[in-house]
């Protein structure tokens, strides 16, 4: 199916590339990202077949912190195919070109570690609150630039929540996109790229398919790094106090720890059972 999903993908990108692309150009004030979305990307039936192919929430990992709650997995030799077969198509060449060609970014690569990647699943009261994703992949020799977002809840609406959030430099007005049923959103990372994903609010699972692209190329004129960085919402000012020393304390840990403590955030051919 691996290659079914290319097919078709790569044909709704292309056959709506112009208008992707000048999406993407737009300024999207106050969102500090640029960003696309396109519906419909693989046929309802198949969509439908990966989101049943979501393993139990029970066999997942639980992200549970003031940052985020929510289940995330990548032992995906313990999953249906299916599930393999929708991530890598999406770091696919074929994929990653036709992304390239709508972003205007050059020297692109997709992350078989799906380093952060995977699957996550979120239920009801569950979130991830505003951050600014991890600026690099794993062994740190590759900006993060793209992250590209599918979901596959069937018939999801905009009031049950669980909505990816863009906000502004300060953290104080969000765009909102609805996870809806076969979108794909399409969203430039950078150090100013905050965004999160609000409360569900609906006893329903919202399901995601995430795929992140690097470049050897800072997206500013120089270097930097840093972790997956958080804040909170506007009406959380004691918890955004919170943040900021967390954040302190895990980007100084990083520095020092290079390749990171956990090898629960990358795929790993074989180590069945790790990562639930």
């Amino acid at each position: 199916m691996q290659q079914t999903f290319v097919r078709r993908t790569c044909d709704r990108l292309e056959r709506n590339a112009d208008y992707l692309k000048a999406e993407f150009a737009r300024d999207r004030h106050p969102a500090a990202s640029h960003f696309a979305v396109l519906d419909d990307v693989l046929s309802p039936a198949d969509a439908e077949r990966i989101y049943a192919s979501f393993p139990p929430l029970s066999q997942m990992r639980l992200m549970s912190s003031f940052r985020e709650r929510k289940h995330t997995y990548k032992a995906l030799e313990n999953m249906n195919s299916l599930i393999h077969d929708a991530i890598f198509a999406f770091q696919s060449p074929e994929v990653i070109a036709a992304v390239a060609t709508i972003t205007g970014f050059k020297g692109m690569t997709g992350d078989p570690s799906l380093y952060a990647g995977g699957i996550s699943a979120m239920t009801r009261g569950q979130f991830l609150n505003p951050h600014v994703d991890n600026s690099h992949d794993m062994n740190r020799s590759r900006y993060r630039r793209v992250n590209v977002l599918f979901y596959v809840t069937p018939n999801w609406k905009p009031e049950w929540g669980g909505n990816l959030e863009l906000w502004d430099p300060a953290v104080r007005q969000p765009t909102e996109i609805p996870s809806l049923f076969n979108r794909l959103v399409i969203m430039e990372t950078n150090r100013k790229s905050w965004h999160s994903v609000n409360q569900v609010r609906q006893n329903a699972t919202r399901c995601c398919v995430s795929n992140y692209y690097f470049s050897q190329e800072s997206p500013e004129s120089y270097d930097y790094f840093h972790v997956t960085s958080f804040t909170a919402r506007p009406e959380q000012p004691l918890a955004r106090l919170l943040t900021g020393t967390d954040n302190l304390v895990r980007n100084c840990l990083r520095r020092v720890v290079r390749q990171g403590l956990s090898k629960q955030d990358v795929y790993q051919p074989g180590a069945a059972g790790k990562h639930s």
